[in-house]
């Protein structure tokens, strides 16, 4: 595995391939800092290359950003949140695009084009890919099922399934409302003193927010943070004087969250490590949830009354 220096830069991901490369992966929308991927730029670069291009659209959700429609070839999803929204069930979800034909290289993907034993000698990309008896190219996803989900286990809960499929019914009106508060207490935080900098693509103010126009312009999601000013300490305070805001590591729930990385997820990491994962002293994280917005506000005003205080 080769990371991306400058995931902004499409020569960056360039200079990353190496002559194993099999896939580029990317979030949508990365945490902490509100990140948007040019998806178009990079879905057409590792095709250039001759790989597949996998999108973690976690935070976006379908709702917001629809990643093959802009080049991407498989798309993942920790259904844990958004999806299924409430914070209750542990899954994941594979959606393959279909569209990236493993067959036309051979010698970068073996696995694909060489027969399997534990199938009487199914090669996946012949008989399962572009021009299978199928009408569709299932290479990627059957090879998935068939071998991975049965090495590996990988299979729902009957009950986890089901409590995502409710979650689902209720995604377009969840996200709708998990973004227009998002914008609202992107708006506060920006006119705060005590605030550096906020990080939310949907903000003129982002470095991304070209990005976000363009790959989701109804939100650049619920997951925002921003920089307080007084660093680790003042940090830590502000989330313990919150009493709306639960403060867990989670995102994706109906509830507002709240957590101060520097001093809990990645305490572990020296101050160095920290700034690589995009981690200051004074960063909190905000997954902003459907609360009635003057509450979500009051609470996150409380917060910054008890930084200065302390």
């Amino acid at each position: 595995m080769s990371f991306v220096e400058d995931p902004d830069d499409i020569e960056s991901w360039r200079a990353a391939v190496r002559p194993n490369t099999k896939a580029f992966y990317g979030e949508s929308i990365a945490n902490p800092k509100n990140d948007i991927l040019d998806i178009r730029a990079v879905a057409d670069l590792a095709h250039e290359i001759g790989v597949p291009l996998i999108v973690d659209n976690t935070t976006a959700t379908p709702y917001l950003i629809r990643p093959i429609e802009w080049g991407a070839d498989i798309v993942v999803h920790s259904a844990t949140k958004y999806i299924g929204g409430h914070g209750t069930a542990i899954a994941g979800a594979i959606i393959d695009s279909g569209n990236f034909d493993y067959a036309q290289y051979p010698e970068r993907f073996p696995n694909y084009n060489q027969p399997d034993p534990s199938y009487h000698g199914l090669v996946y990309a012949r008989d399962l890919g572009v021009g299978s008896a199928f009408g569709a190219n299932l290479s990627f996803i059957l090879k998935a099922r068939v071998q991975l989900l049965r090495d590996l286990g990988t299979a729902i809960a009957p009950f986890n399934a089901w409590l995502l499929s409710q979650g689902l019914e209720t995604l377009s009106l969840r996200m709708e409302r998990h973004v227009s508060n998002a914008r609202r207490v992107a708006d506060f935080l920006e006119g705060r003193d005590e605030v550096l900098k906020v990080n939310y693509a949907s903000l003129p103010s982002s470095p991304w927010h070209a990005l976000a126009e363009k790959y989701s312009p109804a939100g650049s999601g619920a997951v925002l943070s921003f920089e307080i000013e007084g660093g680790l300490e003042a940090g830590k305070r502000f989330v313990e004087a919150l009493e709306l805001h639960s403060h867990v590591a989670n995102i994706g729930d109906v509830r507002s969250l709240v957590i101060h990385p520097a001093s809990t997820t990645h305490s572990q990491l020296t101050p160095e490590e920290q700034l690589t994962a995009g981690v200051t002293p004074g960063l909190v994280r905000l997954a902003v949830g459907i609360e009635g917005i003057d509450d979500i506000l009051a609470d996150l005003d409380a917060g910054f009354r008890a930084a200065k205080e302390s």
